[in-house]
């Protein structure tokens, strides 16, 4: 969207597939008879099979209320949907844009479009359901804040307290959006983005059984019927800290679910740890990174919490360039674990200690095993060591656990 990256070099190459004795058939899958172990497909060809990857996807919610149909409301799911909105932006020099959702996808939009053309948009963020700070799956309100500022500093409108009823129309096209105040805002483009759903028609098709977040597996992907194994955004996940169904349609688990698929039919018993929806995203000159449970996520699965928050710099403050991060982390207070973690940085580099948050999530480490966290330290590269925040972190709650 930003023209920084083209189609080819977000796509795999058919020679890619070909050149490793891939056969690739680019038709529709209309039934498989588990029975007969036979896949249909919609040119009248069949394919005998033994075991079968169902890698299905999911779809873009639309909202059921007024407007959603009209030309010049987009939802983003893939290339194709990219490469309409751009030529809509094009075409009809649209500069009134409304935003409906305010996850991380319309979030990153609104400020690329921005960033490539400033001073030229007219962009507001709606609310679709919940109220308070965007990004809510990924932050507490007292860290979303800080990208609700930044937006607004950088010229967007955010309406974060009202939420969108309808979309309004004129002779076919899009025309403003509805909010539930009576407010009506000018729209000639409107991106809708509320979330996405499995495509489980083909599951249901095979009588596979399913979950409340999709195709449900074992910890080797395999499905009811042991010879068909599912992964990525079709198929239900275990949260690691909850060890309950939750719903993740994130590129890194389906990578790692597509080679585990791979491994088991290869004869490997590696079992998938469960998720922590470890994310990460740029809007403007934030980086925006979390895993694991939000505070309000943890109390609402029952936890009692300890919190911390520890505001920290990506180099030694004798070194020019310095710039701050903040680091929150959160722990069950029964077991001392740690179960989350968010960061906010005015630097790249800092953001990914993300995932040293979630390795460290995964190995179940306690608030007084982080306190002896000893990491790599340079000038250039870090903090002084003794301002080294997950240990600060770490030290905080110890504190508040007397």
């Amino acid at each position: 969207m930003a023209g920084l990256a083209t189609v080819d070099s977000i796509t795999n190459p058919d020679a890619m597939f070909e050149n490793a004795d891939i056969t690739n058939i680019i038709t529709e899958v209309t039934h498989v008879d588990t029975a007969k172990k036979i896949v249909e497909l919609s040119d009248g060809a069949s394919i005998n099979y033994d075991k079968i990857i169902l890698g299905t996807g999911a779809s873009q919610v639309i909202p059921e209320f007024e407007g959603v149909d009209l030309e010049g409301v987009f939802t983003l799911r893939s290339v194709p949907d990219a490469e309409r909105i751009k030529e809509f932006l094009e075409e009809k020099k649209a500069k009134n844009l409304v935003f409906i959702g305010t996850g991380f996808i319309n979030l990153e939009l609104a400020a690329l479009l921005s960033e490539n053309k400033p001073d030229y948009y007219n962009i507001t963020v709606v609310k679709y359901k919940t109220l308070g700070p965007p990004l809510a799956l990924m932050l507490d309100a007292d860290m979303a804040i800080t990208v609700q500022d930044c937006m607004v500093e950088k010229g967007i409108n955010m309406k974060m307290e009202s939420r969108a009823t309808r979309i309004l129309g004129q002779n076919g096209r899009v025309a403003g959006v509805e909010l539930e105040t009576g407010e009506k805002l000018d729209a000639d483009m409107v991106m809708v983005s509320v979330g996405a759903l499995p495509n489980l028609e083909l599951a249901k098709d095979m009588n596979l059984e399913l979950g409340t977040f999709g195709i449900k597996v074992n910890k080797y992907l395999e499905t009811s019927n042991p010879d068909i194994l599912a992964g990525g955004d079709c198929a239900e996940k275990i949260h690691f800290v909850t060890k309950k169904p939750a719903a993740s349609l994130l590129r890194g688990p389906s990578v790692i679910q597509g080679r585990l698929a791979a491994k088991r039919l290869a004869g490997y018993d590696i079992e998938f740890p469960g998720i922590l929806n470890n994310s990460a995203v740029r809007i403007f000159d934030k980086y925006i990174a979390a895993t694991g449970l939000t505070d309000k996520q943890a109390q609402k699965e029952g936890f009692e919490t300890i919190s911390i928050v520890v505001i920290s710099r990506s180099k030694h403050g004798m070194i020019p360039g310095v710039k701050p991060w903040t680091l929150k982390l959160v722990f069950d207070k029964n077991t001392q674990k740690l179960i989350g973690g968010q960061i906010i940085s005015d630097s790249d580099a800092p953001v990914k200690e993300i995932d040293t948050v979630n390795a460290l999530i995964l190995g179940e480490k306690t608030i007084s095993e982080l306190t002896t966290l000893m990491c790599a330290g340079n000038p250039d590269c870090s903090s002084e060591p003794s301002l080294e925040p997950i240990t600060i972190a770490a030290e905080q709650a110890l504190q508040k656990l007397r």
